[in-house]
C-alpha cells in the first residue's frame, strides 16, 4: 500500500500532467513503478487513478465554467448544439471503446485467467508505443495547424471523428487522451480556443461512468477476500484527488497558453522522450 507521501507525489503528476498532453497515466504508472508498485493494474491502484482524475475533472470545470457560460450556456439554441456535439462525440466513444474492450479481451487476452482491459495498464512497453504513437500525432498537427482551413464551430461530422479516436484511447495508458483529440480537431480545421473547451468538456462526462466501474470493480476485488468494510480504500484516493485538483488548475493555465502560442508541437516532442525514459524504467524494474 502507498504511503500519503507516496500518494502526494503521484497526485501532483497526475494534476500536472492529467491536462497536458502528455498523458498523466503513463506518468504516473511510470513513478508508481519505481514507488515499487509490482501490479499498476490491481483494483486499488486503478482506483487511486481514477480518483486522481476526479480532481482534475473538477479542476477542468472550474476553469472552463466562465467560458462555456459566454460561449455555449448564454443562449439556448447554442446550449443545445453545444450539448448535442458532446452526446454525438461520447457515443461514439462509448462504442468504439466498448468494442475495443471485448476484442482485446475475448481475442487477444484469450486464455488469461480473470482477463480484463485494466491488465494492460501494467505494461510499460505498450505504454511506451502508446505514448509514441500521441506523439507523432500531436507534431503532425502542430505542423500542419497553421496550413489547415478553420472552421468557426464544432459540427457533427467533427464531433464523430474526436469521439473515435477518444474511445482509441481509452484502453491504452499513454496514448493521451487530450491530445489525441485536440490534434484531430486540429486536423479537421477547428479552432484551438474551441478544440480545448470542447475536449474538456468530453472529460468531463466521460470521468462519472469510468469512476463507478473501477469503483464497482474495487468493491467486487474486496468483497472477493473476504474482507467487510471498504470506505478505508476510498481515503487515499480522496486525499489524491485533492492535491490533483490544485495541480490541475494550474496545468490548464499553462496548456492554454502553450496551445494559444502555437507551440502544440512541442508537447508531440516531449511524448517521444517520455516514451524512451517509460522503456528505460521498464528495463529497470524487470
Amino acid at each position: 500500500m502507498l504511503s500519503y507521501c507516496q500518494i502526494l507525489i503521484l497526485a501532483l503528476i497526475q494534476g500536472f500532467c492529467e491536462l497536458l498532453p502528455v498523458s498523466s497515466s503513463a506518468h504516473v504508472i511510470a513513478a508508481a513503478k519505481l514507488m515499487g508498485v509490482k501490479d499498476a493494474s490491481s483494483p486499488e491502484m486503478v482506483m487511486l487513478l481514477i480518483m486522481l482524475h476526479t480532481g482534475t475533472m473538477f479542476a477542468v470545470i472550474v476553469y472552463f465554467w466562465k467560458r462555456w457560460q459566454r460561449d455555449y450556456f448564454a443562449a439556448a439554441g447554442k446550449s443545445r448544439w453545444f450539448a448535442l456535439q458532446i452526446i454525438l462525440a461520447t457515443a461514439c466513444t462509448g462504442i468504439v471503446g466498448l468494442g475495443l474492450k471485448l476484442v482485446i479481451e475475448k481475442i487477444f487476452m484469450r486464455g488469461v485467467e480473470h482477463a480484463e482491459i485494466e491488465n494492460l495498464f501494467n505494461n510499460l512497453p505498450l505504454i511506451a508505443g502508446a505514448l509514441t504513437a500521441v506523439g507523432i500525432l500531436i507534431i503532425i498537427a502542430g505542423l500542419r495547424e497553421d496550413k489547415t482551413p478553420r472552421h468557426p464551430e464544432v459540427q457533427p461530422s467533427h464531433s464523430i471523428w474526436i469521439g473515435i479516436v477518444q474511445g482509441i484511447c481509452l484502453p491504452f495508458r499513454g496514448f493521451s487522451r487530450s491530445g489525441a483529440t485536440i490534434s484531430t480537431g486540429l486536423l479537421l480545421g477547428l479552432p484551438k480556443q474551441k478544440l480545448e473547451e470542447f475536449s474538456f468538456a468530453l472529460a468531463v462526462v466521460l470521468t462519472p461512468p469510468v469512476i463507478a466501474q473501477e469503483a464497482h470493480r474495487l468493491i467486487k476485488a474486496h468483497a472477493l477476500s473476504g474482507q467487510d468494510s471498504v470506505l478505508h480504500l476510498f481515503v487515499p484516493g480522496l486525499v489524491g484527488m485533492v492535491l490533483s485538483f490544485v495541480a490541475g488548475l494550474v496545468a490548464l493555465k499553462w496548456l492554454s497558453r502553450w496551445l494559444e502560442g502555437g507551440r502544440w508541437k512541442f508537447f508531440g516532442i516531449y511524448c517521444l522522450v517520455a516514451a524512451v525514459g517509460i522503456l528505460l524504467i521498464h528495463f529497470k524494474v524487470n
